[in-house]
């Protein structure tokens, strides 16, 4: 077997007979999950961490401790990246408990996010047009996301049982990409499954994920329109006006030039 050593000097040591130029399966993972090692390491148990501290291959198996204090369980390391938490999380969610709050937005008091001046105005815009509380910021759903029973959508609309997100690629490029856009697909069905439909405005070259998108270069009023026009065709005209605030006159050509909602 050929000993092979990676740029990120994980591998095989001095004496490797092969370099490779790029960084090993392992650490592409992490920053592709905008994850870090030491992240991982603060999992796994602690007979395993030196072993995981130089792990290159994403399907090796360790024991992992749960986030939330259950059980050690087992799973590879792109499970754990991707995966959905221990035999218990699972089981919590389809407890009758869970099932009877899966789709009830509610106020997570203990969520500590830096909303992008982006994000923010898009919540703008859509606050001229609509009704948004701006404190409930999350939904119970019926399975379990990165190990929890609940997401934290961008933008909720608890009145329609719409969530918005904005989604663009962040200053490195990554974001809502490879394993982000499957984990935003995973999150966008979550909240499906519990009556929830999800309308994403995707900016920074990012291409449409869905039904419901919205691609466009910058958050402009335009935007908020095509946002109002998808909220209609989701839940019909009237719900949409049983919360709207008096609509500016833009609204009268929902899908302008520049900005491509499908459905």
């Amino acid at each position: 077997m050929v000993a092979v050593r990676f740029a990120c000097g994980h591998g095989a040591g001095a004496g490797g007979s092969v370099t490779i130029s790029r960084d090993c399966p392992v650490c592409r993972l992490i920053d592709e999950t905008q994850r870090s090692r030491g992240e991982l390491l603060g999992r796994v148990a602690p007979a395993q961490r030196a072993r995981l501290a130089v792990e290159t291959r994403v399907g090796a198996e360790y024991e992992w401790r749960c986030a939330r204090g259950h059980d050690r369980y087992a799973a590879t390391v792109v499970e754990q990246l991707t995966g959905t938490g221990c035999a218990k999380c699972r089981a919590a969610a389809e407890a009758p408990a869970a099932v009877r709050e899966a789709g009830l937005a509610f106020i997570d008091h203990g969520l500590r996010t830096r909303t992008s001046a982006t994000e923010h105005r898009l919540r703008t815009l859509l606050d001229q047009r609509i009704r948004l509380p701006h404190r409930v910021n999350a939904v119970h759903i019926r399975r379990t996301f990165h190990g929890r029973t609940v997401v934290w959508p961008d933008i909720l609309v608890p009145a329609l049982r719409v969530a918005i997100e904005y989604d663009d690629p962040g200053r490195g490029g990554r974001s809502h990409r490879g394993l982000r856009e499957a984990s935003d697909l995973e999150k966008d069905a979550a909240l499906r499954e519990v009556g929830w439909e999800v309308i994403r405005v995707r900016g920074g070259g990012l291409g449409p994920l869905g039904r419901y998108s919205i691609v466009c270069t910058s958050i402009t009023h335009h935007v908020a329109d095509a946002v109002l026009a998808h909220l209609r065709d989701i839940r019909g005209v009237e719900a949409v006006a049983a919360i709207a605030r008096t609509e500016p006159e833009s609204t009268a050509n929902p899908v302008p030039r520049g900005v491509r909602p499908l459905g």
